[in-house]
């Protein structure tokens, strides 16, 4: 009996997937529930269990394809012995004849189609490119979608005049190397960092997007972490950082904000009456956002934890799908790498995202005096369809007056 190896469902909003790679060979005998394949997406990676024990009859697709739920990606024949995969089958057969050594031909080159991915041949054949012409970037000179999609576009660039002949002995410096001698290296994007850029480039043409600043002192806090931080530890076996005062803040201003909570829908605004909080953590293969759910309810403690099991996940590749599904709100703190200033991207369908910024001490006018305190930057990105400018402003004020004095923070729950 053969049973499909198919995509997955992947989680919201994510249809389509990489092979990033296959962790069995055609042949192999594989347990139900083993890792068979390893997919990529715009959020994690992760891999596709063998549903049940066999051998791997068949790869369908191979490394390096996009592929979208429910695809199939291979065969597991159940019927079929693992000593086939182990190979005993092939030891008990009878051994060929000896014949006089000669040389092996060389192999022959696959035909353009047949190094070509399924999307690719579809996609060629509405371009009507010939797929003899496009260069492979592919595992072992595979052409992808992209590949085609690339040589189209290279096509479509508008021809210069021709220059006259020159004769044949011109300058070689007049001639355009194809290369720079100096080296170039060509990297093939992740469908992560594919879909970053796609999501911040639709982001931007989406909404009406406006950034909005002000500047915390953060002397309250920082004297009031440097007082508490060493009985906070004692009593729940972790530090108190700058992220859970102003998860807490966030979610304060907020809910004087609604608006800001909200998504676009059609016509329709959605006003969300709970706080899914995206905390924004930078990976390897780029950013990604986890979710601490119903952030309202958490404690200073439970956040604090909450983020470090996140970071732990990021490090070491284990996020889930369910991390990162969802999310009222995101804050992002480009000041753990020494961001002074900057204006974040809405993170979509969410409609406001808050950007935190380095710590720095500034000379300030306090009470008719210049004074030296530690002063941050933070910076509001919205989207002024459904939030007003006045609401934005109001927003990053409620968040001042919070963080400024943390008992209000602690009474306001």
């Amino acid at each position: 009996m053969a049973t499909n190896i198919t995509v997955p469902t992947l989680g919201e909003s994510v249809v389509e997937a990489t092979i990033a790679r296959w962790l069995k060979k055609e042949g192999d005998a594989v347990k139900a529930g083993e890792g068979v394949v390893e997919l990529e997406t715009d959020k994690v990676d992760l891999e596709v269990p063998a549903e049940k024990a066999g051998v791997l009859s068949k790869i369908a697709r191979q490394a390096g394809e996009d592929v979208k739920i429910g695809d199939v990606l291979g065969i597991i024949d159940e019927s079929a012995s693992a000593a086939v995969a182990n190979g005993e089958a092939k030891t008990n057969a009878t051994p060929p004849a000896e014949t006089a050594p000669t040389q092996e031909a060389a192999p022959a080159a696959p035909a353009p189609e047949e190094r070509a991915t399924p999307v690719a041949k579809r996609v060629a054949a509405e371009q009507g490119v010939d797929l003899g012409v496009v260069s492979g970037a592919g595992p072992g000179g595979r052409v992808t979608k992209q590949d085609v999609e690339n040589y189209v576009r290279t096509q479509q660039q508008p021809t210069q005049p021709s220059a006259p002949s020159v004769p044949a002995t011109a300058s070689p410096a007049a001639a355009k190397p194809a290369s720079d001698p100096r080296g170039e290296t060509r990297q093939r994007m992740s469908r992560r960092r594919r879909t970053i850029a796609e999501r911040l480039v639709q982001a931007q043409q989406t909404a009406a997007m406006l950034t909005t600043f002000n500047e915390i002192d953060m002397s309250a806090v920082m004297e009031l972490r440097k007082r508490r931080n060493e009985q906070f530890e004692k009593r729940n076996g972790i530090k108190v950082g700058f992220m859970s005062f102003f998860t807490k803040a966030a979610i304060g201003a907020l809910k004087a904000f609604p608006p800001l909570n909200a998504e676009i829908q059609g016509d329709e605004i959605v006003l969300k009456h709970y706080y899914d909080i995206g905390i924004a953590v930078g990976a390897e293969e780029g950013l990604v956002v986890p979710v601490l759910r119903n952030a309202d309810r958490l404690s200073f403690a439970e956040i604090e934890r909450a983020i470090k099991d996140v970071a732990q996940k990021v490090q070491k590749n284990t996020l889930t799908i369910d991390d990162l599904r969802g999310g009222t709100f995101t804050i992002t703190n480009g000041g753990v790498f020494g961001s002074l200033l900057s204006t974040p991207i809405l993170n979509p369908p969410q409609v406001a995202i808050l950007g935190m910024h380095k710590i720095e001490e500034r000379p300030i006018a306090l009470n008719g005096q210049v004074v030296i305190r530690p002063m941050m930057y933070v910076a509001l990105s919205y989207d002024h369809r459904i939030v007003d400018g006045r609401e934005a402003v109001q927003f990053l004020v409620k968040m001042k007056e919070l963080l400024e004095e943390p008992e209000v923070l602690l009474l306001e729950g």
